[in-house]
């Protein structure tokens, strides 16, 4: 049995991994992180967890100091990771990080964001972590930067298209909607019920932190600068995520060349669902599902492509992703634990 540990293991991403992870045939959850539940056994905190399932909560340095792990998951803060993702591949362990730590190659272009990296040297040792578009390097990389929940949906939702002539993809426009628990299980005012129970705004109008990570993986899979112009939205659902991209085409392509670009390039994959004509999708038809639906369209009176993409942020957009990385990496069937379908209503 694969032996995980999950730092970070009461925050929603991880409680997700533990969902997810207690259904694996193949891996056994041996301890977690918590600062408010130390020196109690997950099934006190959670009481779904069998008895046969159980690990002991314990604090974050002491399980660093003895970590007695093949893999380990840190579903920490932006900034606590790198110390920590350090100090396992020193004891061997390989790692999966949930944080942005590692998710951007460029140093100058991390600390622009997020401030001064506490392990600058680790960046170049990282590999992102979107399995359509990086699984080879996955299988063999120590390091996995889990990729946040936006750019999962924006990168999979332009990356077929970025080097056909017929649609422009240098300045892509990109709108989004996300579910409150995009915000983290900490209590913050914003996400209260009372405050974003009814509401529906936008928020981190041209500064979201997620758009140079976009950028990034975007300008790598077309060899060009691409230019990112997006806008999240927070709306009143527990969890999901839709995002609708706009791109210019040319007069004369049509929604079928672009439908069967998408076909062909998500053919082989397991998680990837292009939706049917006419069908849009709907985050209550991914929700807790490792499922990323996609639908085309044309606007000709526009000329534009419109391309919609749906995911479950704290499956798919993180916890479900982050254990398709590790099937991937232990070179397990890359869907275990993960062919759950959507839960509906």
């Amino acid at each position: 049995m694969l032996r995980t540990l999950i730092f970070g293991v009461t925050g929603y991403t991880g409680i997700e991994l533990i969902r997810i992870l207690s259904d694996h045939p193949k891996v056994r959850i041996v301890g977690g992180s918590s600062r408010t539940w130390v020196n109690q056994k997950a099934s006190e905190v959670f009481t779904y967890i069998s008895r046969k399932k159980d690990f002991a909560l314990v604090e974050l340095e002491r399980l660093l100091d003895k970590p007695e792990a093949d893999v380990a998951f840190l579903a920490l803060p932006h900034g606590d990771s790198a110390i920590a993702a350090r100090r396992l591949l020193d004891a061997g362990i390989r790692v999966i990080d949930l944080s942005a730590d590692f998710r951007l190659k460029d140093l100058s272009t991390y600390e622009s964001w997020y401030g001064p990296h506490k392990d600058p040297e680790l960046l170049g040792r990282a590999v992102y972590g979107l399995p359509e578009i990086h699984r080879e390097h996955i299988r063999k990389a120590d390091l996995v930067a889990n990729p946040g929940c936006y750019p999962t949906t924006v990168i999979l939702g332009i990356a077929p298209v970025l080097n056909t002539p017929e649609v422009d993809t240098s300045c892509p426009v990109v709108d989004s909607k996300s579910g409150i628990s995009g915000a983290g299980r900490g209590a913050k005012l914003n996400s209260s019920f009372c405050e974003a129970g009814e509401g529906f705004k936008p928020y981190g109008v041209t500064g979201h932190r997620h758009i140079p990570e976009m950028e990034q993986e975007l300008s790598f899979l077309a060899g060009r600068t691409v230019t990112v112009r997006f806008t999240p939205h927070l709306i009143p659902v527990s969890r999901g995520m839709v995002s609708t991209i706009y791109l210019k085409t040319e007069t004369g392509f049509d929604a079928e060349m672009l439908r069967q670009i998408y076909e062909q390039f998500y053919k082989d994959e397991p998680f990837v669902r292009i939706l049917p004509k006419g069908v849009f999708p709907d985050t209550a038809r991914v929700r807790g599902s490792n499922q990323a639906h996609i639908s085309v369209e044309i606007d000709n009176r526009t000329n534009h492509a419109i391309i919609m993409v749906a995911i479950d942020n704290l499956v798919k957009g993180a916890s479900g992703a982050a254990v398709q990385n590790m099937n991937i990496m232990f070179d397990l069937e890359e869907t275990s634990a993960l062919t759950g379908l959507p839960l509906f209503p």
